[in-house]
């Protein structure tokens, strides 16, 4: 996997993140979402490498980046200050403005980055997600019971974190085998990497810490912008056409335009996973995205 590309660790001001580089041309940053790593592209990021400079990270506190301790506001776990690490990634790498994609708690990650640091990026790609602002608002039942997740691992600590601790293949294999549609989507290397973090118990902390924010201070956040900045670069929306984004919003893409003036995409015939499970339309609408 990642042939051609050197792995790093670099230290931020918040934590250390560890990632891979590879390719050249215009710098793109691939961030990944749950349960998984930076190894979720890897089918996909050595084919965007042939065209650009490709910089794949684990998110703070997910696979062997740092777990820095948290406070009582959750604040180190915040979206803004995971993303405060992937700017200094990439500037300490020499990219002062680049293309960021992110699926699931990476495209948090990185439409907070965008509005946060509209000037470092050129291009963002968001997959099946909407805004955490308007997941809450619009929670209903349905949303309540389908993203079972959020309520969860948002739970007081110590709790989600003793029971993922007592089987965190449970966790993992759950998301992985009723997630997706295509169900052989992640080789038995990648998905063992997905299970070893969440046998980890400052990973696994960190993971709920992250959704404890996302419930405070990324709500907070987000309704603080709403109607007062948007993000100004294009934006590219893909959603799984079989998922829950699909199931629970009848028309996700006008929740994105409220949020940017340049907005395009649309659904992809596959489950939660996109990279995963359709690895040649991804590269397909990236390329044709970016370039």
């Amino acid at each position: 996997m990642f042939d051609g590309f050197e792995e790093f660790d670099i230290p931020t001001s918040g934590a250390t993140i560890h990632g891979r580089r590879g390719g050249s041309g215009p710098p793109v940053l691939l961030l990944h979402g749950i349960p998984e790593t930076h190894l979720m592209w890897h089918t996909v990021a050595p084919r965007l490498a042939e065209h650009f400079t490709v910089v794949a990270t684990d998110l703070r506190g997910w696979g062997d980046s740092g777990t820095p301790p948290s406070t009582a506001d959750h604040e180190p776990y915040s979206m803004r200050a995971i993303a405060r690490d992937q700017i200094e990634v990439m500037r300490h790498l020499g990219h002062d403005r680049f293309h960021l994609v992110g699926h699931d708690r990476g495209a948090r990650c990185a439409y907070r980055l965008a509005l946060d640091e509209p000037d470092a990026v050129t291009r963002l790609a968001v997959m099946d997600v909407v805004p955490v602002g308007d997941v809450y608002n619009r929670a209903d039942k349905a949303f309540s019971l389908s993203y079972w997740v959020w309520s969860f691992l948002a739970a007081p600590a110590p709790v989600p974190e003793q029971f993922i601790g007592a089987a965190p293949a449970v966790l993992v294999d759950y998301m992985l085998g009723t997630w997706p549609k295509v169900k052989d989507a992640f080789p038995a290397e990648v998905r063992a990497a997905y299970v070893r973090q969440f046998s980890d118990p400052d990973t696994v902390h960190a993971i709920c810490e992250e959704f404890r924010a996302a419930a405070t201070l990324d709500y907070q956040q987000d309704e603080a912008d709403r109607g007062n900045r948007k993000i100004l670069c294009p934006l590219l929306f893909l959603w799984s056409q079989e998922g829950q984004v699909a199931k629970l919003y009848d028309d996700p893409i006008a929740i994105w335009r409220e949020w940017a003036d340049d907005v395009r995409g649309g659904p992809v015939p596959v489950g939660h996973f996109i990279p995963e499970e359709a690895p040649d339309e991804t590269v397909r609408q990236l390329l044709d995205f970016l370039r």
